[in-house]
């Protein structure tokens, strides 16, 4: 006997419930692109380390 490629870890699963999970989860994987989108060197950050900042802001100046 062959173990199954997808087991239920906790409840009961009627076979019709376990073959819609694995219809939807084949189709999701067949719905993703073959290749990575490519990214442009890191994404920047939408904020600051504030060790890194100026210790003085002028009063009209702000952030």
């Amino acid at each position: 006997m062959t173990t199954p490629d997808i087991r239920v870890e906790k409840g009961h699963a009627e076979p019709e419930e376990v073959a819609a999970i694995t219809a939807i989860l084949l189709a999701r994987a067949a719905a993703q692109p073959s290749t990575p989108p490519t990214h442009r060197g890191r994404p920047k950050a939408g904020w600051r380390r504030l060790e890194r900042e100026p210790g003085f802001r002028a009063p009209h100046s702000w952030h």
